[in-house]
Formats: C-alpha cells, sequence, structure tokens
C-alpha cells in the first residue's frame, strides 16, 4: 500500500481558483464518503483551508491513483480537470508524509510557523475518523503529525512572534491609516479567524469594534470578549457609512458584499476612504468593490509578505522543526514495518504454543505419576527451551524486515515455519473481535509512539 498527497494551496493556485475547491463544512461528511468510494482508495483524509485543500489517501497501487483522485475532484466540484490540473502537486510515500508534517507543524502555511493549521488538521482526521474514513494507517500518521506539531510549538520559539493571516490583515491597516486610534472596525463573522482579528484590533486601540454574525448570539459572545458591539449581518450593512475599515471572514459560499451595497454606503461618506479586508476562502466580497473610488479593497493573497520582520526570526527555528519531522519519519517507517512483522511472529508464537502444549499433554499422559510439582518444573523447562529456539529468528526476522527486500524475507519466513494458516486465522479472529477497525483517539498529552530509527518502506508488508 501507499500514501499519497493530492492538492493545491497558495503557492500553485491564486485565490480565485482556490475558492472552487472549498469544501463547505456540511458536505464533507458526504465528500469523504465519496472519496471512501473512489477507486483503489482505502482510507482518506481531506484538509480543507483558506490557504489549501490536500485530499490524503491510502492507496492499494500507485498507477493511476492521481487519475483516481482528479477524478474525484472533477465529479465533486463539476469542474473539467484541464482547467485544474495544472495547479496541482502530489506527492507519495515518504514526500507525501513529509508534507503532512510540515502542514501540521505549520511550515507549509502562507504566515511560517503559525497554529491555527494544526487545530485544522486534527480536526479533519476527527471527522474522516468518525465517518470510517480511516484505518490502521492514517490512525498512526495524523496521531503523530498533531503529535508532533504541539511537540515542534512546545519545544522551539517559532511560534512567539505575533504572525497570521489575521495579525497580518491588522497590520496592512497600520500601513494605510498609520494608527487605528479612533477608527471604527467592522469585522464579519464570528469564527477563530475573526476572534484573532478582533483580539488584534482590540489591542491596536481600535475605538470600536463591531461584530456581525449570521447568529447573532454568536456575534454578542465574540463583541463582548473586546468589550466590542455585536449587530445582524443585515445591520451590518447600514453601518457601512461609519465604519472606516472591514474586514471579513465568513464562511458563506457565495459573496455577502456586493457592489451596489458599497456604492450606495459610499456616495453617503463622500471622500471618507473605506478600508476593506477579505479573509476568506472563497471571498465574501465583490472583487469589483475595489474599482470604487476611495476604496481599498485586499484580499487573502494582498497578505503574504507584511509580516516579513517576524518572519526571519521563525526560519531559524524551522530548520530545527525540520530535523524533528526527518526522526518522525523514521519512526513511522519503523511503525510500518513492524506492522508487516508483528502478525507473523505472532502467528509462530502461537503455533510454538500449540506444539508445546500438545507435546506436554501427551507426556503427562504417558507418565500419570508426575506430581504437580514436576509437571510445573516440566512445563516451564520446556517452555524455556522453546523460547529459547524462537529467540534468533524472531530477532532476525525484524531486522530482515527493515531492509530493502523485508517483503520478500517475511514471505520466505512464513513459508519456512508453514505460517500461512495461522496468519489466517489471526486475521479472522482479529475481524471478528474488531481489532481491525480499532480506533486511535487524539488526546491533549499523547505522546508520540517512540521507534528507533528506520527507513520508510515503500510498500505494505
Amino acid at each position: 500500500m501507499h500514501i499519497v498527497v493530492v492538492g493545491l494551496n497558495y503557492r500553485t493556485a491564486p485565490v480565485e481558483v482556490r475558492e472552487r475547491f472549498a469544501f463547505a463544512d456540511k458536505d464533507m461528511p458526504q465528500a469523504l464518503q465519496e472519496l471512501k468510494r473512489t477507486k483503489s482508495v482505502l482510507e482518506g483524509v481531506i484538509i480543507a483551508t483558506c490557504n489549501r485543500t490536500e485530499i490524503y489517501v491510502v492507496v492499494d497501487r500507485l498507477h493511476m491513483c492521481g487519475y483516481f483522485i482528479r477524478s474525484f475532484m472533477e465529479k465533486w466540484f463539476g469542474i473539467p480537470r484541464e482547467e485544474f490540473t495544472k495547479h496541482l502537486y502530489m506527492y507519495e510515500d515518504e514526500q507525501a508524509i513529509r508534507h503532512l508534517f510540515r502542514v501540521a507543524c505549520g511550515l507549509d502555511s502562507m504566515v511560517l510557523g503559525e497554529t491555527q493549521i494544526l487545530g485544522q488538521v486534527r480536526s479533519a482526521f476527527l471527522l474522516s475518523q468518525r465517518e470510517k474514513g480511516t484505518g490502521k494507517w492514517f490512525n498512526m500518521l495524523f496521531k503523530q503529525a498533531v503529535t508532533l506539531s504541539k511537540r515542534a510549538h512546545s519545544e522551539t520559539s517559532i511560534g512567539e512572534s505575533a504572525v497570521s493571516v489575521s495579525y497580518a490583515a491588522v497590520e496592512l491597516g497600520k500601513r494605510i491609516f498609520g494608527s487605528f486610534t479612533g477608527k471604527r472596525v467592522l469585522i464579519l463573522g464570528a469564527g477563530k479567524m475573526s476572534e484573532l482579528t478582533a483580539k488584534h484590533l482590540s489591542g491596536a486601540g481600535a475605538e470600536e469594534v463591531i461584530v456581525a454574525n449570521r447568529t447573532f448570539g454568536r456575534a454578542q459572545e465574540l463583541a463582548a470578549k473586546f468589550n466590542g458591539t455585536p449587530c445582524s449581518m443585515q445591520e451590518a450593512m447600514n453601518r457601512l457609512t461609519e465604519v472606516d475599515i472591514l474586514i471579513s471572514s465568513t464562511g458563506a459560499e457565495g459573496y455577502v458584499i456586493t457592489q451596489s451595497q458599497v456604492a450606495k454606503s459610499m456616495q453617503q461618506r463622500p471622500e471618507r476612504p473605506l478600508f476593506m479586508i477579505d479573509i476568506a476562502v472563497p471571498r465574501d466580497i465583490d472583487p469589483s468593490i475595489g474599482e470604487l473610488d476611495h476604496v481599498f479593497l485586499y484580499d487573502i493573497d494582498d497578505l503574504e509578505g507584511i509580516v516579513e520582520s517576524n518572519l526571519e526570526m521563525r526560519r531559524g527555528e524551522a530548520v530545527k522543526i525540520e530535523e524533528m519531522i526527518e526522526a518522525e519519519i523514521e519512526a513511522f517507517g519503523n511503525w510500518l514495518q513492524t506492522l508487516g512483522v508483528k502478525p507473523v511472529i505472532r502467528a509462530l508464537q502461537e503455533k510454538s504454543s500449540a506444539i508445546h502444549e500438545t507435546t506436554l499433554e501427551s507426556m503427562f499422559n504417558k507418565l500419570p505419576e508426575l506430581d504437580e510439582r514436576q509437571r510445573k518444573v516440566i512445563r516451564r523447562l520446556t517452555k524455556s527451551i522453546v523460547n529459547q529456539m524462537m529467540h534468533d529468528p524472531i530477532n532476525r526476522i525484524k531486522e530482515l524486515a527493515g531492509e530493502e527486500k523485508g517483503a520478500e524475507a517475511l514471505d520466505w519466513f512464513t513459508q519456512i515455519f508453514a505460517l500461512e494458516e495461522h496468519i489466517k486465522m489471526l486475521d479472522e479472529s482479529s475481524l471478528e473481535s474488531g481489532a481491525s477497525k480499532e480506533v486511535m483517539k487524539l488526546s491533549e498529552d499523547e505522546a508520540a509512539p517512540a521507534a528507533p530509527p528506520l527507513s520508510l518502506v515503500q510498500a505494505s508488508v
């Protein structure tokens, strides 16, 4: 089996392309089910943020895998593949694992080292897990990615300087106005991004922060945290005449602000500029609004590079995280190797145990005069002989499984000890008990599985 990721991000596709490939939260369960039904796909996770759409899969073969995933995207979004293939990237096996680890740690983000992506990766995984879209491979891999990201941010200083898309939006506002003193700010949306924006604006001295949301209760909740003013989305449109800055980050699928609405409000505030930042994907603000006089409109792609001064320190810390990532790749590779060798070792142990018990039973039947103490001594000594005989073969197959021809070595080992039927019985027993569907839960304080470094195997053993 193989791990593959197919996706597009802010580097490969502008916002007008990325917004066409945004998954609505309400549709994500159905999308995961469709992905699961895609040919060759055994496990799948979809990570969809304002800066990326990535599809992670475990497949039973690499040949045609990219074609099948592009077909899924073409069908789901209703967009001919000719229009988006040039924006896609595809990584396989070790490269795919490295990419996921870099994404989770914030090393592949527009704002280097940002922490919001960790929650998004974790949520994407847990959703797929609930939808039965993950199995042994991704249950382990994504748990490891989340744990690694937490370590990266706690053991380095990459997150100490305030750098995020919302922070960049506020910094851009400072460049336009010089200061937020006396300025009124309207925030559309009450999600995490909006909360971070409100936090930065409040700290920058804005006179009033107005929060609008489709759910008024949520607008009240967020506004209360920063002594702001809540309002409905309809009321927000009426307040366009009085605000200086508008920052929008809703989860709407279409434009929530149209050119006609802004044009009408600008007639009532002649010569008074309106600064607008759209940090939503899909975009909330009609791009044609930027053509109006005295309106300055920026989207998420305009924010890159604004916080360059804070990024220099983060780049130094990123080098340390890259080293951590390489160690985790080796750890996952070792886990994959043990995943293949464990059933073989268990089959050998159970077969030897069965032979041992059968032999003892025959011996005790032939020697009925033995008392209980004598039987215990004989059982212990003969078990020791069996264990010693198996010790070297088991250690040797563990070593061989990590080498280039590990799969071939396992196959020969299985045949030499005639373990085929025992492995088959173990597999059937595992399915009946539900062990094959075991869910690996993520907790806040779980540590990544420790493992000695070994190279990643490209195919399942």
